[in-house]
Order: structure tokens, then sequence, then C-alpha cells
């Protein structure tokens, strides 16, 4: 099939492209490269480097590389700065997200496939989550990624749009092609391996009263790798399903403390800790319950213990401990 991934010199696009052409899937990658890196993306797959945004140079990539589906991940991510410039949220996330709609509608794409979010439920009232759970976002990240599912639930309605949203929980590791890395870096497992490898001074702890059994937040880690393999099995269920919503994670979490002793023992570095406040919009627990895709979509996570997901993504950064080539040619001007 062929399919346009829009962020897919991202993290996780990037994981998820080369996961695409592993299994005969026909690619080419739309990006800004604001976030995403020019070297993740494969060589011989075509690079539209442009603004989902921008539905002029949207319409001509449809029109000239003929996609049968698309993969969004073109998104801001961070749930912190949300709470401090919402409006780039919307209108990166939710407003772009709309142009995309309407490009796909008018060049006749009938299927999404979207890289959605946990933040969608915010503070959960059970452990773990389940799709059908109250959708409450406590952060304007989380609203801007409700406002497209939503904006796809009328598509569908309207026009047969046919998609699958797939809510993740913290994506982690790596493929040992592309690693995690972001610019400023606000995700816990880079930022203690940063520590380890004395980029920072330290690691952070943000909020140790949590009602959890350490007092630190409770995350479920889910590896990369898996979460590219899932957007392969959605796409060959829209063959057969017009609608389909996914909890992405491994069914356990970790605390704060366990992630960083976890590293501890990967890294062989002992890594100094500072003990902050709590981070406004930061639930105690997310933990997925993905039972629903396990079950219909025979999806199985490889990676589901910390140290294998942590080791994997160490693997990377002691490889490229200033990141792609590009960001380390800058550094050194």
């Amino acid at each position: 099939m062929r399919v346009l991934v829009t962020g897919g010199a991202g993290y996780i696009g990037a994981t998820t492209v080369r996961t695409l052409r592993v299994h005969g899937h026909e690619v080419a990658v739309y990006d800004d490269l604001s976030k995403g890196h020019r070297e993740a993306v494969p060589s011989d797959v075509p690079l539209i480097v442009a603004d989902v945004a921008d539905r002029a140079r949207l319409d001509g990539a449809i029109r000239e590389h003929r996609p049968e589906a698309v993969m969004h991940f073109a998104a801001f991510i961070e749930a912190g700065e949300s709470m401090v410039a919402p409006e780039r949220y919307f209108r990166n996330n939710s407003a772009a997200a709309l142009t995309l709609l309407e490009s796909m509608i008018a060049n006749g794409v009938g299927k999404l496939i979207l890289s959605s979010t946990a933040a969608l439920y915010g503070e959960p009232r059970r452990i773990p989550i389940e799709e059908t759970d109250a959708l409450e976002p406590t952060n304007a990240y989380g609203e801007s990624k409700l406002l497209v599912e939503r904006m796809l639930a009328w598509f569908r309605r309207v026009h047969g749009l046919r998609y699958a949203s797939l809510r993740y929980f913290n994506a982690a590791g790596s493929d040992g092609y592309s690693g995690e890395r972001h610019s400023p870096e606000s995700h816990l497992i880079p930022l203690v391996m940063q520590a380890a490898t004395g980029q920072r001074s330290h690691i952070s702890i943000f909020g140790t009263d949590y009602p959890t059994p350490d007092g630190t937040c409770v995350r479920d880690y889910v590896h990369v790798s898996d979460l590219a393999q899932a957007h392969v099995l959605a796409l060959k269920a829209l063959a057969e399903h017009d609608c389909l919503i996914y909890n992405l994670g491994i069914g356990h979490g970790f605390s704060v403390r366990e992630v960083i002793a976890a590293t501890r023992r990967v890294t062989g570095v002992d890594i100094p800790i500072v003990e902050a406040a709590r981070r406004p919009g930061d639930p105690a627990v997310l933990v997925a319950g993905s039972e629903k895709i396990r079950r219909e979509l025979s999806w199985a996570p490889l990676y589901t213990d910390l140290e294998s997901i942590i080791g994997s993504a160490w693997n990377w950064m002691r490889d490229n401990p200033t990141g792609y080539p590009s960001e380390a040619a800058a550094l050194s001007k």
C-alpha cells in the first residue's frame, strides 16, 4: 500500500516508516523538520519538507505520491509547554490536522491513522485505563488531540473516512536506527540518560508526594518498535473496519524513581537527582489497558521489561551522544 507519513522524520514516525517498508509498503514522508531529523528518514524514501498547515504543498504531495492512506505523526507533544502556550498546540495540532483532512477528502484519500495520546484521559478514574473511559484532558496538549479525534468521528460520519486512533502512553527505546531526540528534551528516559552521560548535572524529580508507592509519578512505557508494529496492524485492519480506537501500552507502570534506578543499572552510572515541585497537569498514574488491540489485532509487544526498553535507548544514545550528524556538526561550529 502507498502511505504518506506526516512527521515521518520524527522519533516514532521514522521508526514506523522503516517498519512499513519491512512489510512491503511504499512510503513517502512529509515533515517540516522543525522537530524531526532528515537523517532519520531512509535515503531512498521521498521526503517532502513542508508544513502540514500548507494546503497547497499537501495537495501537491498527495497528487504526486497518490497515497492510499496517511499516518499522521506531525504534532507538538510537550504537555508542560502546552500549559504556557496553548495557542501553539491548537494551531499546530488541531488546525493543521483539519487542513490535512480537507486535503485528503479533496484528493480521494480515504484512510488515516492518528498518532494520539493517553493525555486525552487526564486524571484517570481507574487503572488500567480503558478506551471507553472518560476523555477529560488536564492539559492543552491532550485537548488539542481530543479535538482531532472529534473531527475524525465527523469526517467518518459525513465523508466516509476510515480511521484508527492510537492512544500512546509513553514511547521509549530505539530500533537501533533512530532514537528519541527532542529540543528541548522533556521526556524522562532520555533526560536520565543525558544525566548519565554528563550532558546535564542531574535529573529532576517533579513531585514526590503523589499517591503512588514511592510518591513519584507512574507511567506505562511502550517500546517505539512495538508502537510502529501497531500502526502496521491498524493499517491492515482498516480494510475491514471504518473506526478503530486503541490504547498502546504494556499494561504495567513504572515510577520515576524506578526509571532512574533501572537506568543506573543499565549504564553503571550513579545518576544524581534533585527533588522539585510538581508540574501542573501531571496525573499521578497513567497505565494502559491494551487488551482490546491485543485481542482484536493480535498485537503483542516484544519489549515488556523496563531494562530492555532503556537498554535499547542507551545503545542508541551511546552511539550518538550528540544526536544526529547534523546536530553534531552544528555543535562543532
